[in-house]
């Protein structure tokens, strides 16, 4: 977002380049306060910045998604990818064959005996990923998920040598009872840690290990069990008021957006472009996500992020009121994990909860959207948001196909509605543009506990059936400047694909979150087209580019 919002601030050691942008000033700016130069200007100066960094081989961190900040190791590759598999769910883990068990056993030894060196190194976070996760699999998952011939044969050949070599710590996480690898690794039953709090955590792993659950107080790292709605509310307990009670915007509305924290890089997001529509009709809204991830890299960021008082007052200006704010300004301790969640690959309760925030409040009403992918977690997230008390919650199946169908592969992580036909090829489960939720009503609470009274609802939404021709989503291919052109284009008025999308998600999310203004479907698409073709949503964009520079 950095390269969207705040190119002034960019510092790149190479000059600036004479880029055309790919988009054309529209025939009139009659109805827009900044003038043709500024306007040109100001947009050249965000295309510019973006393309620098593709056209170059240096990573400017504002502007790439391929930034890695370079004190943050790398994970091994080999048992990284092993990881994908057996770090996951009971049903959706993928047992090693013999080859692959092999290949990941004998890494891991020449590790631990130091011949691997750099960022071949297999680092402490992954040998407890994946021995806890084998753990697991061997004491709770379902027989099609357990251990593979082939694992079972690799690590009877291996751990007699591990067993010589792994810090005493991995040995318990492989084998806390010594219920799986036998005699050889004694140590398991045995093992305490040292001091009441590693005694306390020691505990709670052999809980899980055995694949048991855990409650508000003993919540204590990432696992495979399914989590359970106690232990979701742990997880949002632990991370709430960092920096104490959030500040308190006064506005009539507020919408957080939740978007995956990790996720889509090839495809078009829209959510910021949605942002600067809706304000203009007084629906202010709060992005937040994290930098120098790949998803939200391409969009947002920035050298020296917007901290919860200069959201808050970016949220009351008329002239703006939406803002992104960075896990790493909001919640640092959450963010300081960002290696660590890197090297154990999978991370679902930290994945869920971190979606469902209130960084900034509103003095009026307020909701939530989020998306999520894997069946079961529509009701976890519902869950966590009514319990948060706001009045209006939507989630959203993120948009994701099957590797058969290579053009729309890898839009999971996008928190929006697509104007694109299923595929054929699309995978099993809920439909695309699946909506579940609820608003509040417009009546007197009385059985509410928290003193407001809402419905449920769950829909699909057709884009066709309100008069959007089917239209597959625009690719980037973690392209910045392509992901800017195109929501710019948009916003400039240009029809088109990322014009639909924008729309379609700014008027359903108003119609489904139950917004002033919004009963009627196309009355509030309707509106979301004016916002766009007056200018405003594109004035809203330049004014936060303009005024987060200089807020304090």
């Amino acid at each position: 977002m950095e390269a969207l919002l705040y190119s002034e601030r960019i510092i790149s050691p190479i000059p600036p380049l004479r880029i055309k942008p790919a988009i054309s000033p529209p025939k009139t700016f009659l109805q827009f306060p900044f003038s043709l130069k500024k306007r040109g200007r100001l947009i050249k100066s965000v295309l510019d910045s973006a393309a620098i960094d593709e056209l170059s081989g240096i990573r400017n961190p504002a502007v790439s998604t391929s930034y890695r900040n370079p004190r943050i190791s790398r994970p091994n590759q080999t048992v990284l990818e092993a990881q994908t598999k057996v770090c996951t769910g009971p049903t959706q883990t993928r047992p090693l064959n013999a080859e692959q068990a092999f290949k990941v056993l004998d890494t891991i030894l020449k590790s631990v005996k130091g011949e691997l060196k750099d960022e071949e190194e297999v680092s402490n976070a992954q040998l407890g990923a994946f021995f806890a996760a084998m753990t697991i699999r061997s004491n709770a998952f379902p027989e099609p998920t357990q251990w593979s011939e082939g694992e079972r044969r690799a690590m009877t050949y291996f751990w007699p040598h591990l067993v010589r070599v792994l810090p005493p710590d991995i040995i318990f996480l492989a084998d806390p009872e010594q219920s799986i690898m036998g005699v050889s690794s004694s140590i398991g039953p045995r093992f305490v840690g040292n001091g009441t709090s590693e005694m306390r955590l020691v505990g709670a792993l052999r809980e899980v290990l055995a694949g048991g659950h855990l409650g508000y107080e003993e919540v204590q790292g990432q696992r495979m069990n399914r989590e359970t709605d106690r232990e979701l509310k742990a997880y949002c307990l632990a991370f709430d008021e960092e920096h104490g009670p959030a500040p308190v915007a006064d506005i009539r509305s507020l919408t957080h957006y939740g978007e995956p924290y990790d996720g889509n890089t090839r495809f078009f997001r829209s959510t910021l472009f949605v942002a600067a529509v809706r304000s203009c009709y007084g629906e202010s809204c709060l992005l937040h996500g994290r930098h120098y991830r790949r998803a939200n890299a391409e969009i947002h960021g920035r050298k020296h992020a917007l901290n919860l008082h200069t959201g808050k007052k970016l949220l009351e200006d008329e002239d703006v009121g939406f803002a992104y704010i960075s896990q790493r300004e909001a919640q640092p301790s959450l963010y300081s994990l960002i290696e660590l969640r890197e090297h154990i690959k999978k991370r679902p309760p930290l994945a869920t909860t971190e979606k469902v925030q209130q960084f900034v409040r509103a003095k009026g009403k307020e909701a939530i959207v989020a998306g999520f992918y894997h069946g079961g977690y529509e009701e976890s997230l519902l869950m966590l948001m009514r319990r948060r008390g706001v009045h209006s919650g939507l989630v959203v199946k993120e948009d994701v196909c099957s590797s058969m169908d290579l053009r729309f592969q890898g839009e999971e992580g996008a928190l929006s509605m697509t104007t694109r036909l299923k595929s054929p090829n699309a995978s099993n489960g809920l439909p695309v543009n699946y909506c579940s939720g609820f608003r509040s009503l417009n009546v007197t609470p009385t059985a509410a506990a928290d003193g407001v009274s809402r419905e449920s609802f769950n829909i699909v939404v057709n884009a066709s059936d309100y008069g959007f021709e089917p239209s597959d989503t625009p690719r980037t291919d973690r392209s910045v400047t392509r992901n800017i052109e195109l929501g710019l284009a948009a916003l400039r008025g240009e029809k088109g694909p990322a014009y639909d999308r924008i729309v379609l998600n700014a008027g359903m999310v108003d119609h489904l979150l139950g917004c002033d203004g919004a009963q009627d479907v196309s009355s509030a698409l309707d509106r979301a087209r004016e916002a766009i073709d007056s200018g405003k949503a594109l004035n809203r964009l330049l004014s936060y580019i303009k005024k987060s520079n200089k807020v304090t």
